[in-house]
């Protein structure tokens, strides 16, 4: 057998990470949540050891896996493509280099002691694995026309966004995160849910630049009442982060700041509104059905190599309600301290 029909998996090194990026770009399947420096905001923001790996034959790349293990006193050790996105999971050219990935990484997680492998694919890849239909992305097509894709919204919240219009809010472009903490901070309180560290938002607008864009809404007078940011991959916008202020509600910021966004998408000739990941049966989910946007859902994928069912670690799962009443009692300051901590396990 020659070179060039060997497959052969090995790490990724800082020297590949332009040829691994250039992957990603070309591949049909490639999103923003497998370029390579994710290896980078894993490692340093949350402390998870890293094993992104790619597959070669001869000297040309066949393909790319981004792996992060996750570990936690609370919910466990898992081995997960990718954490703290909501896709990843395998890019290969063909089958045979997907399953030579796939017998890799499940190799790698026994030797970790995971409790399970997650690859977040958008598509079934190995139907082997087991699945759970939990997850739904939303993704529109921009329309060429800024008020073509404000008449697209349905007409109960497109009369929502014009409040905001009416009501004189503007966006502003943040060259920092302060103000987008701020408002997404006091949001995920008001949810119950941890809140990631400053240092996790800054390593994220440091590491991608201007692929990362924070949008930040205000009143007339100036005051910051909603803030979102944003991943922009090819032809497409994925509003990642975002949260209000308690006036945000009262002003129509959190409404007005997606139409900002999708507005400012269209006038730079992007193709795709990515609104992300939602679980059905939540707020989210409904909102983003609000505006015209049909779920799809998305395949996660589980090899279960030290567990026998999949781990439920997300809201929905009762035994979490308790934690969630009392985190949102916690004063703000208490739980934004308290919050990295614990977000970290997530993934």
């Amino acid at each position: 057998m020659s070179d060039n029909s060997t497959i052969n998996i090995v790490p990724l090194q800082t020297s590949d990470q332009a040829a691994w990026n250039a992957y990603v770009f070309a591949h049909a399947d490639g999103t923003f949540f497998h370029r390579a420096e994710w290896q980078t905001i894993i490692e340093q923001a949350f402390g998870h050891r890293t094993f992104f790996v790619l597959a070669r034959r001869g000297e040309k790349i066949c393909g790319v896996l981004p792996l992060g293990f996750v570990t936690s006193l609370l919910f466990g050790k898992a081995l997960v493509s990718n954490p703290f996105c909501v896709y990843g999971g395998i890019l290969a050219d063909d089958d045979e280099v997907r399953a030579t990935l796939h017998a890799h990484a499940s190799a790698q997680a026994k030797s970790l002691g995971a409790s399970h492998l997650e690859y977040r694919h958008q598509q079934r890849q190995l139907p082997q694995l087991v699945t759970q239909n939990l997850y739904y992305t939303f993704r529109k097509e921009i329309l060429p026309e800024v008020e073509a894709n404000l008449n697209a919204i349905p007409r109960k919240q497109r009369a929502v966004v014009r409040k905001g219009i009416d009501a004189g809010l503007h966006g502003e472009i943040d060259s920092g995160t302060e103000r987008f903490f701020a408002c997404y901070a006091a949001s995920v309180h008001r949810l119950g849910t941890p809140v990631f560290s400053k240092r996790y938002f800054a390593l994220l607008k440091k590491t991608f630049g201007d692929d990362c864009e924070v949008l930040t809404i205000c009143t007339p007078e100036g005051e910051a009442v909603s803030s979102v940011l944003s991943f922009y991959f090819r032809d497409t916008v994925l509003p990642y982060y975002g949260g209000g202020s308690e006036r945000a509600r009262d002003t129509r910021a959190n409404d007005f700041m997606y139409w900002d966004l999708m507005r400012r998408a269209c006038e730079r000739g992007l193709k795709v509104f990515d609104y992300g990941r939602s679980k059905e049966g939540t707020g989210a989910f409904s909102f983003k059905k609000n505006w015209g946007f049909e779920p799809q859902p998305l395949h996660y994928e589980f090899d279960l190599v030290n567990c026998t069912e999949i781990p439920q670690h997300n809201p929905l799962n009762p035994k979490y309600q308790l934690f969630i009443k009392l985190w949102q009692k916690l004063p703000l300051p208490v739980a934004n301290l308290l919050g990295p901590h614990i977000v970290r396990g997530l993934g």
